[in-house]
């Protein structure tokens, strides 16, 4: 069966990857009988994600006739000869206004029903929201005959969550077992030992008792003359003793701080012993602070200078990246000006993609559609599409909250021309989500785009 691409937006794009198949017609009956019957249609609504009740009956209101879908036998009949461009085109208008999304132009949608009566289509890559027009004809039957909602991507993931936790309490399971007999083999083996023990312990008795008591008395051992059980410590409390004590420890300390201070002037630094003491007799605190509080001084102005040197740096980056374009370069030329750059591959991709879309607000993923061919110039690289994630992230950490709202739309945008790989862009955002810049608004915009990702994987697992 002939495919081709779903809406005629990108009929010409040979890797578009929605297709649908050609509508096949064929003219039945005769006279006021005659009746239209397209052949496919099943098909054509199972690859739209609609049912075929819809397209048919869609045409019937565009056409002002009489249309009928046969859930039993799977036939569309349209009252009347009509050519198959026509019934394409009114297809055409169909997917539009019913199937793709009004941001981005996916047919990957869904139609939900709100509590006020009104058609939404949500898109499963973007996460956007789209309003259907109420006035067109069709709404009616759709409210009436609203679509089944899908209920097996929640039930497989529940039969995953499931099994996990199966296999876990299995794991568990297994290293108790292992635990217990490790326990009875210690336990087989403490009471072997203690049996043993036991009889030997039996065989000594038996032999003390079979022994004479003069030899019994000859092998008990006489207390250690140097044992200190019966020595009495004490201590002089006279004031004379006292007093020796003191100037015994004065002199010690003096002694000490004397040969410190002389090691310090020589090396020109306080030792840790002389600051513990000094702090310990009240003295030199007011000067160790002041020294503290000198060195997070003079380090918290060197961390901004750098700060402020690496920003300057990637700003320069920029302007002559910026300059280079505007001389009209191509992409080879502005590829060897990249690899004639001195810095590393992280800050020229910073600095290229600030050159392109520095100050862009709304209509950001436009921009990105239209100039992504110069970002192919720096995707040559290993590592170079999380590169490009990260000069993303950074650039929305400073754009507007218009070009934010607009990021998921340009990872889709990258990843349907194979610029950003899927498993690149998951591993990006579960890091990103996690790390100490979790409350960016960018990973708030990216997620429903990567739970797209992730179901559509899941389903291409299960098939």
């Amino acid at each position: 069966m002939a495919l081709q691409n779903i809406g005629a937006g990108n009929k010409d794009d040979a890797f578009y990857r929605y297709k649908m198949p050609r509508m096949i017609t064929k003219i039945e009956g005769r006279g006021n009988g005659i009746k239209t019957n397209v052949v496919n249609m099943v098909d054509i609504a199972k690859a739209l994600g609609r049912p075929a009740s819809y397209t048919t009956k869609y045409f019937g209101c565009e056409l002002g006739a009489q249309s009928k879908f046969d859930e039993k036998t799977g036939t569309s009949h349209v009252n009347g000869a009509h050519d198959t461009a026509k019934l394409a085109g009114l297809l055409e208008n169909f997917i539009k206004k019913y199937v793709q999304c009004y941001g981005c132009r996916n047919p990957e949608t869904e139609i939900l029903i709100t509590k006020s009566q009104m058609l939404t289509l949500k898109c499963a890559a973007c996460g956007f929201i789209s309003d259907v027009d109420m006035r067109d004809k069709l709404t009616t039957f759709i409210l009436k005959n609203p679509p089944e909602q899908k209920k097996g991507s929640k039930d497989k993931k529940a039969m995953r969550r499931a099994e996990k936790e199966r296999l876990k309490e299995g794991e568990a399971a297994d290293e108790e077992a292992k635990k217990l007999k490790k326990e009875a083999a210690k336990k087989k083996g403490s009471s072997k030992d203690g049996s043993s023990k036991i009889s030997k312990k039996k065989a000594n008795v038996s032999d003390e008792e079979h022994s004479p008591t003069g030899s019994q008395a000859d092998q008990t051992e006489a207390p250690p003359a140097d044992s200190d059980d019966d020595v009495e410590w004490q201590t002089d409390t006279s004031m004379a003793a006292a007093q020796q004590r003191i100037q015994e420890q004065l002199n010690a300390v003096t002694a000490s701080m004397v040969m410190l201070s002389a090691t310090e002037e020589k090396s020109g630094k306080s030792s840790p012993a002389r600051e513990e003491k000094l702090k310990a007799n009240g003295q030199g605190t007011g000067v160790s602070n002041s020294k503290e509080s000198l060195v997070a001084q003079t380090n918290g102005v060197k961390r901004s200078n750098s700060k402020e040197k690496l920003v300057d740096a990637k700003e320069s980056l920029a302007d002559e990246i910026k300059e280079h374009l505007n001389k009209g370069s191509s992409v080879a030329q502005l590829k060897s000006f990249l690899g004639s750059i001195s810095g590393t591959h992280q800050d020229i991709v910073d600095a290229l993609f600030e050159a392109l879309f520095g100050g862009v607000g709304k209509g950001f993923s436009k921009e990105v559609t239209k100039k992504k061919i110069y970002l192919a110039a720096v995707l040559q690289e290993d590592g170079s599409q999380l590169a490009l994630l990260h000069a993303i992230e950074s650039f929305c950490g400073k754009s507007s909250s218009e070009a934010v709202k607009e990021v998921a739309l340009v990872l889709k945008a990258l990843y349907d021309v194979d610029m950003l790989e899927e498993e690149l862009i998951v591993e990006w955002y579960e890091k990103g989500s996690k790390s100490s810049n979790k409350l960016s608004p960018i990973w708030k915009n990216v997620k429903p785009f990567v739970e797209w990702l992730q179901s559509a994987e899941s389903e291409t697992e299960d098939e």
